[in-house]
Order: C-alpha cells, then sequence, then structure tokens
C-alpha cells in the first residue's frame, strides 16, 4: 500500500541489541553473574535466544559487551585519552571521569558484581581484558607515552607500572568502600604519581 511506511530493520535490531545489553547488565546487578542465562536475558529483553546468539557466542560475550556500551562511544569507537600537551591536566580530566563513574550508582553496582566474577573465571577474565581492559591500557600508555616523547615524564618510566601507580589506589579504595571517591582524590593520585613519573 502506497503511503505506508513500512518498518527499519535495521532501528528494530538496534532497539533489541540495546535491549538485550541493558537487561544483561540489570540481571548480574539483581543476581550475580552465576546466575544469570541468556534465557532470562532473553526473557527480560523481549528477544528469543537465538536472537542473542545471532550476535554472542556466549553469556560472557554478552555481559561484557553490556559493559562496554556503558562507556561513552560503546564498543563501535577508539578509545583515546585527551591530548592537550599538558600530561598533569589530561590525566586530572580522566581521572575525575574514572573517578565519577565508579561513584556513580548506574556503573557501580553492575560493575562491582561482574569483577567479583571476575575473581572467580578466568574465561570472563580474559574476554573482560581483551574487549575492554587491555583497548583502554593501551589508550593511556599511548598518551603517557607521548608525555614522554615531550619530555613531561621520564623517559625510561616503565609504562604498566605507571597505570599501576595511578588506578590501583583508586581501584583499592572502591573495591573495599575505604574512602570517597571525590575529585580532589583523582588530583591527588595524579599529582603523587608524577613525582615519581617526572624527569
Amino acid at each position: 500500500m502506497a503511503g505506508v511506511k513500512q518498518p527499519d530493520p535495521a532501528r528494530r535490531s538496534e532497539r533489541s541489541r540495546q535491549a538485550i545489553l541493558q537487561a544483561a547488565r540489570e540481571l548480574v546487578s539483581e543476581v550475580g553473574y552465576a546466575k544469570v542465562s541468556v534465557e532470562a536475558i532473553a526473557a527480560r529483553a523481549g528477544v528469543g535466544k537465538q536472537t542473542i546468539y545471532r550476535w554472542w557466542r556466549s553469556k560472557g560475550a554478552v555481559v561484557v559487551d553490556s559493559f562496554l556500551a556503558l562507556s561513552e562511544g560503546g564498543q563501535d569507537q577508539g578509545v583515546t585519552l585527551p591530548d592537550t600537551g599538558d600530561i598533569e591536566a589530561d590525566l586530572k580530566t580522566v581521572m575525575r571521569a574514572t573517578v565519577a563513574e565508579f561513584a556513580d550508582p548506574a556503573f557501580e553496582a553492575p560493575i562491582r558484581a561482574l569483577n567479583l566474577e571476575i575473581v572467580a573465571d578466568p574465561e570472563l577474565a580474559a574476554q573482560y581484558r581483551e574487549k575492554l581492559a587491555g583497548p583502554v591500557d593501551e589508550a593511556k600508555k599511548a598518551r603517557l607515552r607521548s608525555a614522554q616523547q615531550a619530555g613531561q615524564l621520564a623517559p625510561d618510566a616503565d609504562l604498566d607500572l605507571a597505570l599501576e601507580l595511578l588506578y590501583a589506589p583508586l581501584y583499592q579504595r572502591w573495591l573495599l568502600r575505604t574512602g570517597p571517591l571525590t575529585p580532589q582524590y583523582a588530583d591527588a593520585l595524579v599529582d603523587l604519581a608524577l613525582k615519581a613519573l617526572r624527569p
């Protein structure tokens, strides 16, 4: 019939995909990763189980992608850090954003549940490293490397260790709930790390 608008399969497909990712995050927060099933994700999202398996090979893959989707730009964008030429300002921008993310209940509850499972599930841990942690760490090291080339960081600084200096205290404070996650705390971590890393 002329004049009748046909449904857009791509739009419907993207709606289903987003519903699946949201359902996976919600279920991990509510019942924990171990009790989540592909069937439960499908039921919550209002799709068939076969729809999930068309896009993902396992429950773990769905869950990891659901967390990737939380990050700005999602999984289709390359990860880059700000590079204004001032490593201190750029690190403070990134660390403040990280602190805000970990203090946000919409992010905090599901990522805490996922972290509990990563400790006990080597396959899930490998997926998490490959798809999320690994690319983000590479982007961070690329920014630190450019600071080294500009003479702002010691040329022999170990960049993997530099990341641990910056992020491990934040992660521990978040994981163990030992103190508030504030912009001031983020800035203090950067100041302390840079004292160790400057030439």
